[in-house]
């Protein structure tokens, strides 16, 4: 890892502490490639379920230009989303739109990763919006797509080889907040009405939590001062899963890099 410090921790997971925010992109962007290439490399092909919000923007920037790009045979690679809002492709609230702006183009205006746009499955909100059908055929249709092109593996899960999420200050991930239906639901993706307590606030589509478990990889970012006090909530043991979603992404194979500042409230860093 980049200038970063790695940590073992008690549930697995290892964590990687690095300076700021930039060195946390690089450091996330390297990973990244890294375990492509070997998934890859043990099964010709790579599942990657990417996330949205304001973090993984500066990562995908770095992944849209050499040497990373040129480093990752994109032709074999599939790209997927954790979640997403009901919302179009352009707006900015959806999680495509940040792909599209950071990592299918690149920072100097010419295309990004070079990946053919039939390996590119989102959830497909714009046509659902366009024939009058909600989050919940949203989601159905997304599961559909994922049994048609991953399958289940011998849980009944899909596997991703690599899950990217990002962290909530609520302690939520994908799109699964705490106390969420999803915990009960036997769907691959889910419906989710439009948080009360968190923004912005707008009816989404989740994949089901099992997913966390399920995936080779997992690659949780967590950057700025204010998500320290739920990353030390989460890394202090303090509540379950379904309280603090994101502690289903303490387990072996995951990796958070976190920066000094979300760092701060880690007693054993």
């Amino acid at each position: 890892m980049t200038d970063g410090r790695t940590i073992p921790t008690r549930s697995g997971a290892t964590l990687v502490v690095v300076p700021d925010g930039h060195t946390l992109a690089d450091a996330a962007a390297d990973h990244i490639v890294t375990t492509i290439a070997g998934a890859i490399d043990r099964r010709t092909v790579a599942h990657v379920a990417l996330t949205g919000g304001s973090t993984p923007g500066p990562v995908y920037r770095r992944l849209a230009v050499p040497p990373r790009r040129d480093a990752v045979p994109w032709g074999r690679v599939h790209l997927w989303w954790g979640d997403d809002r009901f919302v179009g492709r352009s707006d900015p609230h959806s999680n495509v739109w940040i792909a599209d702006r950071h990592l299918f183009a690149a920072p100097d205006g010419r295309p990004g990763v070079p990946i053919p746009p039939r390996q590119v499955h989102r959830f497909r909100c714009d046509e659902a919006i366009a024939s009058g059908r909600g989050p919940d055929d949203c989601a159905a249709a997304y599961a559909d797509e994922l049994r048609a092109v991953v399958g289940p593996a011998p849980g009944g899960w899909p596997v991703f080889d690599l899950l990217i999420v990002g962290i909530g200050t609520d302690g939520h991930l994908l799109s699964v907040f705490p106390e969420s239906p999803a915990f009960h639901s036997p769907d691959w993706a889910i419906g989710i009405p439009a948080p009360t307590h968190i923004g912005p606030h707008l009816p989404r589509m989740t994949l089901n939590p099992a997913v966390v478990v399920a995936a080779r990889s997992v690659l949780a970012l967590v950057p700025g001062a204010g998500k320290a006090d739920i990353l030390a909530a989460i890394f202090g043991g303090e509540s379950d899963v379904q309280h603090q979603p994101a502690r289903l992404g303490l387990r072996p194979g995951a990796t958070w890099i976190v920066d000094e500042e979300a760092a701060t409230g880690l007693s054993f860093v």
